[in-house]
């Protein structure tokens, strides 16, 4: 159970505090954890200039520069999450703008056919979280904190301040309006 004790926590506090010896330290701590995250993200995503390690770096350079009032590390991840759905989604729209070629027909050499279509999906799937966002923001949060930063229920209804069923309730139908949305 997350605690104000947690190191993680404490760190967050101190590197708020002012202490910039605090900020190697919280690096060290999550930086794994945060490129586990970007690796399962990123999985069966076309080759590209944003690998893991570049998504958590770009990542992790929005949290350090973002001005927070950080209450502990589950707060810490979900605005991590927030941080690496934007990361990946301002790459994929670059990759399809037009004016790198995204309007134009792309032909692979590679037999990995499926891969090629990351960008669009995730494209989608971000209007499709949008969408849902417009109609129960609560439940858009869910579904964020759950796939783009990897909470768990607990940690997710510390972090939005509601009980686990609630958290339930929201994955389950997250889960079903997104897949009658990236269905249609």
């Amino acid at each position: 159970m997350l605690t104000p004790q947690t190191p993680i926590t404490a760190l967050l506090h101190a590197w708020r505090d002012g202490d910039a010896g605090a900020l190697p330290q919280l690096t060290e701590l999550v930086y794994a954890h945060l490129r586990t995250l970007a690796r399962q993200r990123m999985r069966g995503a076309e080759p590209s200039t944003l690998d893991p390690t570049a998504l958590v770096h770009e990542s992790f350079l929005r949290l350090c520069n973002a001005d927070v009032d950080w209450r502990d590390r589950a707060h810490f991840f979900a605005l991590a999450a927030l941080h690496m759905r934007n990361v990946l989604i301002d790459h994929a729209r670059a990759r399809d703008a037009d004016k790198r070629g995204g309007g134009a027909v792309h032909i692979t050499l590679t037999a990995d056919a499926a891969s090629a279509s990351a960008t669009p999906e995730l494209l989608a799937l971000d209007a499709a979280l949008r969408r849902l966002e417009d109609e129960d923001a609560r439940t858009g949060k869910i579904i964020e904190l759950t796939y783009f930063g990897g909470l768990n229920r607990d940690e997710i209804a510390h972090v939005l301040a509601v009980s686990v069923p609630t958290v339930d309730r929201g994955l389950r139908f997250g889960r079903a309006w997104l897949k009658r949305e990236l269905a249609a």
